[in-house]
């Protein structure tokens, strides 16, 4: 298929820049893929979807702070450094995006906040933007960490043209999130309230806990037309025995199996054996999917409205039909959906 397929109007007053005031209060598309069938909902309705022995597989990774505000040595300017990832934590060597880059060169120090909390020298150059740099810090990790949460904001996404509040902090982070390594949250796990998280499992659905830690390269424009081309970045993702164990039970059950966001549904994807059932893993994967694909694992999904041309917009198509899928953005747009990170919602089944 080609990008130019998964073009459509979004305008610009439907892109989210806050969460809905319940988190399971948002809307809910819900689309039959066999039929094409719509149907509006509220996301605590999801619950009439699931029943006993169903499961839910959840992306447990946490958000950090990502984002700091420093300022170069000998000119003062104020440099934005994007945290991507730690490379050694030993070294305190990590791999970052500068802006604006066209100032930040190798052997540059950089200091961050009131009484120069850290300090960080630029090593490498990695890409246009990218940079390695380390930190110049001699205490513990915990202090080190402790002095990230200090000075780093919320990674809200670019298109929120607004600072980071404290509320961000709690909002742009599922409530079962544990495994810290992500600079973007899995946004279809947003929705989840713990009440709703307790009356499913009153009903007697399973969560399978994955961790699949998002980086940038998930949200990376596409820009070639033939996708067979485009390259992902690699996430670095865990699946424990037991999550394999829940949801290789209800498979055999023939029981509803819900990736809960693209980025559980990449890693299950990503970890897959002979006889299609999923496999514990701790590793990288750089997968791509688009159509026409065949999956493995789950048969239904919950994911937010994604953006034209996306990688997302174009994994949910291999899931649920290209033509259901544009059809349903169609009507998201005229019935005035919320989307991206802070957006509504849409359950596939």
């Amino acid at each position: 298929m080609k990008l130019s397929q998964f073009k459509f109007h979004l305008p610009e007053s439907l892109l989210a820049t806050e969460p809905s005031e319940q988190r399971d209060e948002s809307r809910l598309m819900v689309l039959h893929k066999d039929t094409g069938k719509i149907e509006h909902k509220i996301f605590k309705d999801v619950i009439d979807y699931f029943d006993d022995k169903d499961v839910m597989i959840l992306n447990n990774t946490k958000v950090f702070p990502a984002r700091l505000y420093g300022n170069k040595e000998k000119t003062g300017a104020t440099i934005e450094v994007f945290l991507l990832r730690e490379l050694n934590k030993e070294l305190r060597l990590w791999d970052v995006l500068v802006d604006p880059a066209r100032k930040i060169r190798v052997g540059n120090k950089l200091y961050f906040g009131e009484d120069d909390l850290l300090v960080a020298e630029v090593v490498d150059n990695t890409t246009s933007r990218g940079r390695t740099i380390r930190f110049l810090f001699d205490g513990t990790d915990e202090e080190f960490r402790r002095n990230i949460e200090i000075l780093g904001e919320t990674p809200l996404p670019k298109y929120i043209k607004r600072k980071a509040t404290p509320e961000d902090k709690y909002r742009y982070q599922t409530i079962y999130a544990k495994e810290e390594g992500a600079v973007a949250a899995p946004t279809a796990g947003l929705h989840f309230s713990r009440e709703l998280m307790k009356r499913l499992e009153l009903k007697g659905v399973d969560f399978a806990e994955i961790t699949l830690h998002v980086g940038l390269g998930t949200f990376r424009t596409v820009e070639v037309e033939d996708l067979t081309k485009h390259k992902m970045d690699s996430e670095q993702f865990i699946i424990t025995e037991e999550a394999a164990k829940i949801v290789n039970r209800a498979l055999d059950n023939k029981r509803r199996v819900c990736a809960v966001g693209t980025t559980s549904m990449r890693a299950i994807e990503s970890s897959v054996s002979a006889d299609k059932r999923l496999k514990p893993a701790a590793d990288w994967t750089s997968k791509f999917i688009y159509p026409p694909y065949d999956f493995s694992i789950a048969n239904s999904m919950i994911t937010n409205f994604h953006m034209p041309e996306s990688t997302l917009l174009v994994m949910i198509a291999a899931f649920a039909g290209y033509e259901n899928v544009m059809n349903a953005y169609e009507v998201a747009v005229k019935e005035k959906y919320r989307f991206y990170s802070y957006g509504d919602a849409m359950l596939i089944i």
